[in-house]
């Protein structure tokens, strides 16, 4: 529901400041400004994107968790598609991802909105759990020794 919203929402919006600021500066500043943000958008995210890409390879390679490059550099991704698109509330977020603070606080939001959920789905139905332990019980099978060939413990029929 909400990404409909966004999906009506957002072009009203852009409409609405597109005839604000064109009816105050004219029609060649208001798509000078457009274009300019375009240019300057790409060039930032382009710089921005490849000091990532050097933090995601030193995490690789010192074998480090990966994760806090990767969601920078997805957030970048999203910046730089909103400043090619045309508009200045789309210009707006998307500089505004390019401030390394709000893409932290973006992705610490995201996180603290995710952590702690899971969907398990098996022969009876979904189930959901919401930051609680979940109990198993296994069994470990040690001996394939007495499996026949071809079968393994995961195949194995009861």
């Amino acid at each position: 529901m909400w990404l409909f919203l966004v999906f009506i929402c957002v072009p009203i919006i852009e409409i609405a400041l597109f005839i604000k600021v064109g009816g105050a500066l004219g029609l060649l500043p208001t798509l000078g400004i457009v274009i300019l943000t375009a240019i300057a958008g790409t060039y930032l995210m382009r710089v921005q994107g490849m000091s990532t890409l050097a933090r995601l390879q030193s995490s690789l390679s010192q074998g480090s968790n990966p994760l806090d490059p990767m969601a920078h550099g997805a957030f970048i991704l999203v910046a730089g598609l909103l400043l090619l698109t045309p508009g200045f509330f789309t210009d707006t977020v998307g500089l505004s991802l390019l401030i390394p603070k709000v893409r932290q606080a973006a992705i610490q939001w995201i996180g603290m909105r995710l952590k702690g959920h899971a969907t398990i789905v098996t022969a009876q139905g979904q189930h959901h759990y919401e930051e609680q332990t979940i109990d198993v019980e296994y069994e470990v099978n040690d001996n394939d020794n007495d499996l026949p060939k071809g079968e393994s413990g995961w195949t194995k029929q009861p």
